[in-house]
This record gives structure tokens, sequence and C-alpha cells, in this order.
């Protein structure tokens, strides 16, 4: 590619970023179009009286795909960002006498479940992590790196030897169902059944192949030292240093098809941009909709997907006494079957939730506590219905206050002063993500083929490409970054096979 080719990313999230930086770095003419007045997407802050708190993502883990992203651009992420390993993966709680940590060291959890749950537990523990080990190995390369996997290319790619590894990581068994195999403790079920949540799914519809999360994780979770939206500004970054040009507070209304094939870039004041290719960095049901326009709306075709959790989260600065946080905690509900039929079924936020909590200022072992108040965030799994359902105050505070209540129940006394939370609901997150209802994650991953029908980069409209947590491999920052890097590559090789026709920029109207 040249500079004769011009390629415009719509959304500077992660995966359009990462797409950003690998395109501008084979010579290509790259804008990145942001509607906001900052880079991330969902990694976002949220300023509570001059304290910036990350009210998005907060685990980095999967970090050798960012330290390839940097490599490849010939600089050193360690250059840039600072990230330190945690040592406790997360604290976990069901009462005040009921507490265990996970660490990414397998044996020195295998321990604390020997304490927690008893000696049988604990080699069941060990059991579980190389069945997780050994889902992600199978799928790694064939489906978490792969363009465009199906069931018949993992089968094919596997050969006959590999047959028998798919059919180990269980692929038609749900992750509940598969828990149940390994964990006689419901409190260990509940606990790793939870990772069907990162991908905005319940456990008693995902797959069991979901447990390669529990393997992601033990090797290496990292903090970002500013938090999380420093990842996102240190790779906005890089791709300006590359060559890219990235236009905040630049609205796209709507992507133009000329001769077939993606031409120009509609902004909400009129401009125009012409181009080679388009990526977009957004739920693709944003453009079946038609909120990119007409033509782009035929890209995507197709029944609509079940929409994946959204949530109610609160970034807070608070006093926090009795409960020895960590970094990352889990309070878990009493009925995990009842939190998801509350939001899958009846379509409102849980009666008696389980709540994530980041505490921002907890250091790597989490073992420093602040003096004072200190910087939270909460999150409450809720149904994506805010492009149908405005939440009220009164619900919020609700929401909250059971919150609240399920954390005092486990030990923890938070003193939350209004004036010093914020609160951001389905209906706010259907605002940011338009299209979207306030799912996160784009379609929820229920069913083995799922994720065989998630978006790839590439849609029936030529020289349209599509990035982001919402299309495959799927949700999550590395996951996300992925998709990116397997957007720039199907532009390079569309931008290899044609030639450049694009015009002038046109300013007001057409």
């Amino acid at each position: 590619m040249s500079r004769s080719h011009r390629v415009v990313v719509i959304g500077a999230g992660v995966g359009g970023l990462v797409a950003a930086i690998d395109i501008a770095r084979r010579g290509a003419e790259v804008i990145v179009l942001e509607q906001a007045h900052a880079p991330g997407g969902k990694m976002r802050e949220i300023d509570i009286a001059g304290q910036r708190i990350d009210s998005g993502p907060t685990v980095l883990t999967m970090r050798w795909v960012f330290d390839e992203i940097f490599a490849e651009s010939g600089e050193n992420i360690a250059d840039h960002l600072g990230l330190r390993p945690a040592d406790v993966l997360a604290r976990h709680a069901w009462s005040k006498d009921e507490r265990l940590d996970l660490f990414c060291d397998v044996e020195r959890s295998a321990d604390e479940i020997g304490r927690f749950a008893g000696a049988g537990e604990a080699g069941r523990f060990v059991e579980f992590c190389s069945r997780a080990q050994a889902t992600y190995e199978t799928l790694e390369k064939s489906f978490i790196l792969s363009g465009k996997p199906s069931p018949a290319s993992l089968a094919l790619n596997a050969g006959l030897t590999g047959l028998g590894d798919l059919w180990r990581i269980s692929p038609f068994t749900t992750l509940w169902s598969a828990l149940g195999k390994h964990f006689h403790d419901p409190r260990l079920r509940q606990l790793f059944a939870r990772y069907a949540t990162y991908c905005g799914s319940s456990p008693f519809e995902a797959p069991a192949t979901l447990m390669l999360v529990a393997h992601v994780e033990r090797e290496g979770v990292w903090l970002v030292d500013g938090g999380m939206h420093r990842l996102a500004a240190a790779l906005a970054d890089l791709a300006a240093r590359k060559g890219a040009t990235i236009r905040y507070a630049s609205k796209a209304s709507e992507i133009v098809v000329e001769g077939g094939r993606a031409a120009r870039v509609r902004l909400a004041d009129g401009e125009e941009v012409p181009c080679d290719a388009v990526v977009v960095n957004a739920d693709p049901a944003a453009l079946a909709r038609g909120l990119l326009g007409g033509d782009a709306a035929r890209a995507v075709g197709g029944k609509a997907a079940p929409r994946s959790l959204s949530a109610m989260t609160w970034s807070l600065v608070a006093k926090t006494e009795g409960f020895p946080l960590k970094r990352h905690n889990v309070f878990f509900s009493s009925d995990y079957k009842a939190e998801f039929d509350d939001i899958l079924r009846q379509g409102r936020v849980p009666r008696a939730p389980t709540v994530y909590v980041c505490a921002h200022d907890r250091d790597a072992s989490g073992d420093a506590a602040p003096s004072g108040e200190e910087r939270l965030f909460f999150i409450v799994n809720a149904p994506p219905v805010g492009d149908r359902y405005n939440f009220n105050q009164s619900e919020k505070d609700q929401c909250l206050q059971r919150a609240l209540a399920l954390l005092e129940r486990c030990g923890a006394q938070i003193t939350v002063r209004p004036e010093m939370s914020v609160a951001t609901t389905p209906t706010d997150f259907q605002r940011m993500f338009p299209g979207s209802g306030g799912a996160l994650y784009g379609q929820a991953s229920h069913g083995w083929n799922a994720s065989f029908t998630r978006p790839t980069a590439t849609t029936s409209i030529p020289g349209l490409y599509l990035a982001g947590g919402c299309t495959h491999p799927g949700p999550g920052v590395p996951m996300a970054a992925i998709s990116g890097r397997l957007a720039a590559a199907q532009v390079v090789q569309g931008l290899a096979s044609t030639g450049s026709s694009r015009r002038a920029v046109m300013s007001g109207g057409t």
C-alpha cells in the first residue's frame, strides 16, 4: 500500500486503534473518526471531584497481544506504558466467613481452595486448570486468531489427531453443566461460572469452552499505571506516530457505497471523506439498524442475534471499612440461577445481584488499604433494554442499596455520598453506543454455534470491514485488539488487489 490509499476508521476503541496502527504502518493514509473527545470507547474514565476512575474494562490479560503490536511497529510497550503483574487475581466472598482468593499460581490457588472447600476440591481444581489450558490451546490458532472460523474449519485444522481434543473441550455442553462435573462445592461452581459474564452471557446457556478464561487469567493479569484508559491513550499515540490522524468530536453519520464498494464517509456536520476502505469499530447492530446509512445496513444482514448482557455501574469515591478489599473483588448472590432468570427471562435488574468491585487504589498485592476515601467501581449485570426502557433515579438507588446490602452481609461497609457517585445504566450505554440497547458485548454467546455466527472482519460490501469487541473473536480488551489486527489484514489484502480512486474531501452536504 501507499499514501495514495486512504482508510477511514470509525471509532477509536481498542479495535479501531489497533486497526489504524497496523494499516498506517503499512503506508496507507488513515483517518480515525471518533465522536467522543478521547480514545478508548468502552475503556472510559469518569471524573469525580478531580479523581479519574476507570469505568469500563478493569483487567488486562494476554499482554503478549499488545507487546506484539508495539514490537511490530518498531517500539517497546514498556517505553510508553507502566505494566505490573497482579499477585491476586480476585478476592471472592459469599458471607463474612466465606472468602477465597485466587492467584496466577495454580498451586497457591489450590492451597487456598483446599483450605476453603477441602482437599478433594483442590485436586479437582488442578484438573480443571489442565482442562482450561487444553481448551485454550485447542482454540487459540484455530479459532481466536483465525479470520473466519467455522465448525468445519476447526475440524479441518485439527486433523484426525486433533478431533479428540475438539471433543474434549465440550463445545456442546453448557459451562454450568461442565463445572458441575469438576466441582462438588456449589460456591466454586458459581465462581468459575462467572467467566460466562466476561462475554456478557449466562453460564446456564454459554458453552463450556469459556472455561479457557481460567487459563488466560493464570497466564497473567496486569495492572496499568494510571488506569486502563492509559492503554487506550498509548495506542492512540502509537497510531499517530505511525501516521494516522485521529479526529475527536467527529461523528460519522453515513457510509456511502458507490459502484458496489464503500467509497465515502459522511459526517454529522455534512463533511464527506472519500476513501478506499472503511473499518467500523462499533456494535454491528448499529449498522444493521441503519444508523450508518441504508447502504451499510446491507453489510450485516440476517436475523438479529440475542443481545449480550448490559450493566448497572457506579463510579464512586467512598469510605470503606470492614472487608479487606483487593484490587478485584466479587461478592456473590445466594441464588445464581435466579439472578440470570431475572435478567434474561424477566428483563429486569436482578433482585439479588452478584456485585463486582474494583478498588483502584489498592496495589498489585491488594494489601495496602488507602487512608480516607478511595476510588471504587461497582458492576451489576443488567438486561440490554436501554433502547426501550429508561431507569429512573429510584430504580438506580434501589439497585445500589441491594448491592451495598450484599457487601455488608460479607463484612464490607461502604459509605456512599451521592455527590461522589456516578451511575451508568443500560440507557446510558445505549446513548453512548447507539444500536446496542446497552448490550456491552455484542451478541450473547449462547449455544455451541453462537461463536461462529458472530460477525467477522469482512462484510458483504467490498471495502467495508468490522472491528471491536462485538465482532470475532469476541469481547475483552485483548480480543478487541485481535479483531483490529484481523480487520487490518483484510484491508491490506483488499487494497492490494484494487486501485485507488478516491476524490478530495468535500465540506457541506453532497
